[in-house]
């Protein structure tokens, strides 16, 4: 039987629909929020196969439920999986990337096109009955810089190039005939900082991308240039970021992805040149399908496994 502890998948009728029609015995999630530990564990007892949103899998879950031998995954990021405890305890991980690219992507663009043209604080104070016109930079002469090229990535990349932006890329990964085929330039994270005038983040968070983006790491961008984070909260040092925005180093930000969600550090929520949203780049009604049906395969596809290190 399947346990489904995504609230995002419970409360999809449709994905329902489909789930219950391969596996009638199904249980979904009855509440609209993360199950946490001694919850998630009482949700899962019983159960063989998983379907796991953003609920931490841990050493401590996977003992608790030893009937447990399969998760498959919605959504794209594994930081909240400990793979390694997994393969301790004989679970297997499956996952689909890039089902979520297109959403991701465009609600970047969309970041990228508020800071640039103040839409959020313009937006209020029209509200307020002040009239202001600052002048603002288009995304066709900027050169925007992605870290972390995979599908999200690339896809943001493919759209800059689209509005005609000079796309700059750093990656771990190479990605050569990407960049040959969507004339992306590979260059080092100090040049990429340096040079660009939006820095566009799509990495995952671990143990080697942890705080990447510090405050030297803010202190190399330019005084004008932008920063957008709809990858992993925990990739940017948060506190760090609100004194570059407060001081000027850095010309703005976004984040739809925070260290601790919900965030509470209200002054940094509250900076004019800051952008907030809440974990929403995968929230469209066509990635939330493409989300479900994946992790619904991945209930019976092999291919869809995890190499698990050993």
């Amino acid at each position: 039987m399947v346990a489904v502890a995504s609230r995002s998948f419970s409360r999809n009728a449709t994905l329902r629909a489909e789930l219950l029609q391969r596996y009638p015995g199904a249980r979904f999630n009855p509440t609209d929020r993360v199950l946490r530990r001694d919850e998630l564990v009482d949700f899962l007892r019983g159960r063989e196969k998983a379907i796991t949103g953003l609920e931490t899998l841990d050493a401590a879950v996977f003992s608790a439920v030893p009937e447990l031998r399969l998760v498959s995954k919605y959504g794209v990021g594994l930081d909240t999986i400990d793979l390694d405890a997994a393969r301790r305890h004989g679970v297997a991980i499956r996952w689909t990337p890039g089902v979520n690219r297109q959403a991701v992507a465009e609600l970047t663009i969309a970041m990228v096109l508020a800071l640039s043209r103040q839409l959020v604080p313009l937006a209020r104070e029209i509200g307020e009955g002040i009239w202001r016109q600052p002048v603002g930079r288009q995304l066709s002469s900027a050169i925007v810089g992605i870290l972390g090229c995979g599908q999200i990535g690339q896809q943001v990349a493919r759209i800059c190039r689209a509005f005609g932006s000079t796309v700059l890329a750093h990656d771990i990964v190479p990605y050569d005939e990407f960049y040959r085929a969507n004339a992306v330039t590979p260059v080092t994270l100090a040049h990429l900082l340096r040079e660009s005038d939006f820095v566009s983040i799509h990495v995952p968070l671990n143990a080697t991308t942890r705080n990447l983006i510090g405050a030297r790491e803010l202190k190399a961008m330019k005084p004008t240039a932008f920063l957008v984070n709809t990858a992993r909260g925990g990739i940017v040092d948060e506190h760090a970021l609100k004194q570059a925005l407060i001081s000027g180093e850095i010309g703005g930000a976004a984040a739809d992805v925070f260290n601790v969600e919900p965030p509470s550090d209200r002054e940094l929520l509250t900076l004019p040149n800051f952008v907030a949203t809440p974990h929403i780049g995968a929230s469209t009604s066509e990635a939330a399908l493409a989300m479900g049906r994946a992790a619904i395969e991945g209930l019976d596809d092999p291919s869809r496994e995890i190499a698990l290190a050993t």
